[in-house]
């Protein structure tokens, strides 16, 4: 496992160096530069449904400030939710010109369960003309349960108390642009798990859940907790796209912090963060991509609730990890690392591909266990259906295999990162 990791690891760093030392870099024409194929020569959904219906293309040149949309069943299932069924949909859109600015993106879903739990979410990427301003925002408002269990990645996650709760959150964050790929920021983040408390059939096991146990060793309310603070943020950004990057990386800093009494906080205490994404062309094309992604969430200070700890698929669109339920290895500390390979089958891009290894080490500082004690690793691969060739915005479908037994299917919008 150790060897898995490191090897992971190792790739992360070398690949994307690797590839650059073959390849000359793009031509600077702006944060859309790139030798992807250009759309004209490419064929989307839209463009298979007009050739089925015999319609022809509307001959009127593209018009950017025109938005792109893009909508998707959602379909899954899993043991604390049952069946789900749901809608996605994306927005792309420019504030400016593409030269100059890049395109925004907006994500909403709304999804059931046949075991009675509802899902509204909606994240967004916003620039401003000339990319003075970036926005991002991230709400969700859930009632929901999850299955959960020991902190670190050593935990037996092959069983769980599952927990009911409600869930709101709400994510602002405001960048300014201080040069060309760089901003700085801050915002305000609110986080409230509310009415939590055992499922039916789970009363017996859930004074002696892990929930209950590190809540009550943190002198935590059990039924209700909430996290509230400002924030801090540094960030570089030159890839291509925010929706579906060929080119560039990105670095973002954050720190983050939860006062006791603010908005209704129930502790103070304080995390940083550590994002990294790299994204580097195998061919001339651009059909052919490595993309790599590395991040650690540290709580630094005080003590965070249970459900704000750090853990496998809790970034912002919970698509790290996958193989792993939401939660599912989870810790005070953690690190994550992952590589992915997309390429493009057919010839007019409507059909890709990727291939995925990631693994992810979280700590539990109780029992002595620290990052990197141990890995949770797990791989798969996944096709893409291409829905808007404009914004670049696939159909993704994955399946992935992790430890223990864990295994995970998605159907979602937009590249997992």
């Amino acid at each position: 496992m150790h060897r898995t990791a490191i090897l992971l690891l190792m790739l992360l760093i070398l690949a994307p160096r690797a590839a650059q030392a073959q390849e000359p870099a793009p031509p600077a024409t702006g944060p859309l530069a790139t030798d992807f194929v250009p759309p004209e020569q490419e064929v989307d959904v839209f463009d298979l449904w007009r050739r089925i219906r015999g319609v022809e293309e509307d001959p009127a040149p593209w018009d950017y400030r025109k938005p792109m949309r893009a909508f998707a069943p959602v379909i899954g299932a899993k043991p604390s939710a049952g069946f789900m069924l749901g809608v996605a949909g994306n927005v792309a859109f420019y504030r400016g010109e593409p030269a100059t600015t890049h395109i925004s993106s907006a994500v909403a879903s709304l999804t059931f369960s046949t075991k009675g739990q509802t899902s509204l979410t909606g994240r967004f990427t916003m620039f401003t003309r000339n990319d003075r301003w970036r926005l991002e925002g991230d709400y969700r408002l859930q009632w929901t349960s999850i299955n959960t269990h020991a902190l670190g990645t050593s935990a037996d996650t092959r069983t769980g108390v599952v927990t009911d709760y409600d869930f709101f959150r709400l994510y602002q964050t405001a960048y300014y642009r201080l040069r060309p790929g760089l901003f700085a920021g801050g915002g305000l983040y609110f986080d409230n798990h509310t009415d939590v408390g055992p499922v039916e059939g789970e009363e017996a096991a859930w004074t002696d859940s892990p929930y209950v146990e590190y809540s009550e060793a943190t002198e935590l309310l059990l039924q209700s907790q909430a996290s509230a603070g400002p924030g801090l943020d540094l960030l570089w950004d030159n890839r291509d796209s925010v929706i579906n990057a060929a080119r560039g990386w990105l670095a973002r800093g954050s720190y983050r912090m939860s006062t006791e009494g603010f908005l209704g906080s129930d502790a103070s205490w304080q995390r940083v963060g550590l994002d990294v994404r790299s994204y580097t062309g195998l061919s001339g094309t651009g059909r052919h991509t490595i993309a790599a992604w590395l991040y650690s969430d540290l709580i630094v200070g005080g003590t965070a609730p249970y459900f704000d700890l750090p853990g496998t698929a809790l970034d912002t669109y919970g698509r790290s990890a996958r193989g792993y339920s939401e939660g599912q290895f989870r810790g005070e500390r953690l690190a994550y690392g992952e590589i992915e390979y997309r390429g493009t089958l057919t010839r007019n891009g409507l059909i890709g591909m990727v291939a995925f290894l990631n693994t992810t080490t979280v700590a539990n500082l109780a029992a002595d266990e620290r990052i990197f004690d141990s890995f949770a690793t797990a791989g798969g691969a996944g096709v893409r259906l291409l829905i808007n060739k404009r914004s670049r915005t696939n159909l993704c479908f994955d399946v992935a295999f992790g430890q223990q037994g864990s295994k995970g299917v998605y159907l979602a919008i937009q590249e997992a990162f």
